[in-house]
């Protein structure tokens, strides 16, 4: 911004971010592949103004993150709640995979959607559950460089964008050669200048 003659505040690029960030994440989520059949569901401490809550997080098979929920515990309410957002934005699945929390299976047997699908335990020591175990880790390096999250209204805000928006950059370069990165890399970053210039003409207007 001080390079092209803009003098702005934290607080007003605060204030965009939470005025453009939610249509931004929308139209993210609107344009990714259908999520897979399997969950793979984690939870994760953050702490907020020196107080422990709950980062409740499901991915599907292919690593994309589903949803997110910041919750003070993890008893059998928070897990019917966190089931019951992640189902409103997302087909049922056929499986779902977590560690050895009795939260889940308490919470699931409550829902009826849930009643047909397979629940698959693991030990959290194994590692076996590396999908759910590894989506923490950019909120682990977003944490750091903001040093550590303030207000669990605004964590929630904040991640509910940065999920949907940091997976439509992060492609998975593994599985793919240089050329092709590049290429789908430009198509995703053309999406994205469409997307703030519809939200500059919604402004306008």
């Amino acid at each position: 911004m001080l390079e092209r003659g803009v003098v702005v505040t934290y607080k007003t690029i605060r204030c965009w971010c939470d005025k453009f960030g939610a249509g931004f994440a929308q139209r993210a989520r609107a344009v990714r592949p259908k999520p897979g059949s399997t969950w793979h569901l984690d939870e994760m401490f953050v702490k907020l103004r020196g107080e422990p809550y709950l980062l409740w997080r499901p991915v599907d098979e292919h690593g994309a993150e589903l949803d997110v929920l910041v919750q003070k515990r993890r008893d059998k309410a928070a897990a019917n709640r966190f089931f019951r957002r992640v189902l409103r934005s997302n087909p049922v699945p056929r499986r779902i995979v977590t560690d050895q929390l009795r939260s889940y299976p308490a919470a699931k047997a409550d829902i009826p959607e849930l009643a047909q699908v397979k629940h698959v335990f693991v030990k959290a020591a194994a590692r076996m559950n590396n999908r759910a175990e590894n989506s923490h880790q950019p909120t682990r390096r977003r944490e750091r460089h903001m040093c550590g999250f303030r207000d669990a209204r605004c964590t929630q805000a904040f991640l509910s964008c940065f999920g949907p928006i940091r997976q439509h950059f992060a492609l998975p370069r593994q599985k793919m050669n240089a050329a092709c990165h590049r290429a789908i890399l430009k198509k995703r970053i053309a999406a994205w200048y469409g997307w703030t210039v519809d939200a500059e003409c919604e402004q306008t207007i």
